[in-house]
């Protein structure tokens, strides 16, 4: 095990893993782990890809079972059978990708399986007013009676943690709960969460945005292939630290062959795209990408990020300007021709846009 900064500021442990091993067919994604959750604090849980957060996040939220250990709440033993049965432990989870249904309004969605109900009928009104107020408390003014499905994704992000808002949770995981969310987004989250702190809520945060979860977090834990390899006061650690004990190697400068690049593999001219209601979705984008070379496209919410992608992949025929890859012309190319070029997107929403779910693994 890595040396680690000291451990944060003791406080009482509300749950606690003790052991914790899953074993699945030919994997072993946790090797008896410990870890502590404190009352009115935030860990941060970091590692790489495959390191086990998911996987013992879904643990601590009585979604899997462990192969091997135990958890306390509060000192005593429990088990955990299914999510209602943490939930009525008061232990909540907003996963990474979306749990809602679509075609459910937002308040339906907000109190599905606990519904408010008078004389045995279930009460709208009154769930209405109770999910309008729970999205107050987000800031966010988004009507009740909406479909989920109409809003936008960083919006059903801010329905997803109302959901988990509406338990009287005392425990709550957070897994990649800003991926979708514009900066202002982030520090409305950020004031929610605190919120939760100040009453004494326990809250696990899985991001890989290290900077932001620097700042939100009171403890780092960091896993490295299912082990957990160091704890630490996250006021005690910097980027650097965690990158290396996340990935078990020391990081150093980039070594200059690497900024080599050699030539240009994808050019996009002036690329337009307007909406059905004439406002502009891509406004005249030019890029070029060179073989080797990474390009970061960065932007809030609505700012045609995702539309500029679909773009160079072909999925907006009335698009105005040109693509070229390989200095190959790809105008008028349908994306499976560009596929079978080479060219590839892993879209924003995996679950809707990237994978067939009632396929294979092999199939999708």
């Amino acid at each position: 095990m890595q040396p680690s900064p000291p451990p944060p500021g003791e406080a009482p442990i509300v749950l606690e893993a003790r052991g914790v091993s899953m074993q699945y067919p030919g994997t072993l994604a946790l090797d008896r782990v410990d870890f502590r959750l404190r009352r009115g604090q935030v860990s941060a849980l970091v590692g790489e890809n495959g390191a086990g957060k998911s996987t013992l996040v879904r643990i601590l939220a009585g979604i899997q079972r462990p192969s091997r250990g135990s958890l306390r709440l509060d000192g005593s033993e429990i088990s955990m059978r299914s999510v209602r049965d943490a939930e009525r432990l008061g232990i909540g989870i907003i996963h990474q990708e979306l749990n809602l249904c679509p075609n459910l309004s937002v308040a339906e969605n907000i109190f599905l399986g606990s519904e408010l109900t008078a004389h045995g009928l279930l009460d709208r009104r009154r769930q209405e007013s109770a999910a309008r107020e729970l999205l107050a408390r987000l800031d966010q003014s988004i009507d009740p009676r909406k479909q989920t499905g109409d809003l936008p994704l960083g919006l059903q992000q801010i329905v997803e943690i109302a959901k988990a808002l509406s338990r009287d949770v005392r425990v709550l995981m957070m897994d990649e709960p800003t991926s979708a969310l514009s900066a202002a987004e982030i520090s409305m989250l950020f004031r929610v969460i605190r919120g939760l702190t100040t009453r004494g809520v326990a809250v696990v945060y899985i991001s890989h945005r290290l900077d932001e979860l620097l700042n939100i977090s009171d403890s780092v834990s960091v896993l490295r292939d299912g082990r957990m390899v160091a704890e630490a006061d996250a006021k005690q650690v910097d980027l650097p630290w965690i990158v290396e004990t996340m990935t078990g190697r020391k990081a150093g400068p980039m070594p200059a062959e690497a900024w080599v690049f050699r030539d240009e593999v994808l050019r996009a001219e002036a690329l337009s795209l307007t909406s059905e209601r004439g406002r502009d979705l891509v406004r005249s984008v030019s890029l070029c990408l060179r073989a080797g070379e990474v390009v970061g496209i960065y932007g809030l919410m609505g700012s045609g990020r995702t539309e500029f992608l679909e773009c160079l992949m072909g999925l907006h025929p009335e698009v105005a300007g040109s693509v070229f890859l390989d200095s190959k012309r790809l105008d008028g190319l349908a994306p499976a021709a560009r596929i079978g070029m080479g060219l590839a997107m892993a879209p924003e929403d995996r679950q809707a846009a990237g994978l067939v779910q009632s396929l294979s693994v092999l199939a999708n």
